[in-house]
Formats: C-alpha cells, structure tokens, sequence
C-alpha cells in the first residue's frame, strides 16, 4: 500500500480524530506521526499514555494489514507499552518493525520517539483471518 491508501484508511475514525498520519513505508518498516496537542494530553498537561498506545496500536495494524494482503481481517490481541518520557508538545514519531510475520499470528515492535529521544516501547501481538464476506 502507498501513503495516500493508508492515511485514507484512517479518514472518519480514531486516526483522524488525533490526526496521526502515516509518513513513510519501507520494505520492513511503517512510520506515522501525531500531534501532541490538548485532545491527546492527559490533565496534567503530558502526552496521555492511552494515545501512544493508540498510535501504537494504528500504526502495527496497519503495517499488518498491508503484510497480510487483501482480503484479510487484521485485530490486535495483545499489546503493551512502556512509556519512557515525558511529551508536552510538538510531533512524535513512531516506527513498527516485525518481529514475527507468520500466517495467523503477527508480532510488532513499535517505539515512539520525539526529537531521537524514546517516549514509548511498545509491543502489539496481531491476530491475521480471512475477511468474512
């Protein structure tokens, strides 16, 4: 899949509402951005741990998805995150690389880094099934 595909993917739900969009795809890589502005930041003014994992989370999907191919159904089963450092504002990065590609299982890692420093570790466990028709 190319750039335009994937952030149309993310058109009318949780991506665009914190306004992550994918910037670049490798031959074993995905990257995609988020804002750090108020709707992502928990009260005491940090970026919200619940929306790294949401980038997190859209980013390893993805990347799953487009492994997968067409006419598969990719769902996270399992995921984690260490968040590392605190963001107040600006951009972070993230970056999902595999870690295991089989054909009902899939296993992401996915750091979360601003300005090279790491925010977020996180892991994301996929389960990969034929699309139902």
């Amino acid at each position: 899949m190319n750039l335009d595909s994937l952030n149309q993917m993310g058109e009318g739900n949780m991506l665009a509402f914190l306004d992550i969009k994918f910037t670049e795809v490798g031959d074993d890589y995905l990257v995609a951005t988020m804002p750090v502005v108020a709707k992502v930041k928990q009260p005491m003014g940090l970026l919200h741990g619940g929306a790294n994992v949401v980038l997190a989370e859209s980013l390893a999907s993805c990347a799953a998805y487009c492994v997968a191919g067409k006419g598969s159904m990719v769902v996270g089963v399992e995921i984690n995150a260490n968040h590392l450092k605190a963001v107040r504002n600006g951009e972070v990065t993230a970056i999902a690389k595999p870690i295991k590609l089989g054909s009902t299982l899939q296993v992401w890692q996915i750091e979360i880094r601003q300005h090279k420093e790491l925010v977020c570790s996180s892991r994301l466990t996929a389960m990969v099934r034929a699309a139902k028709s």
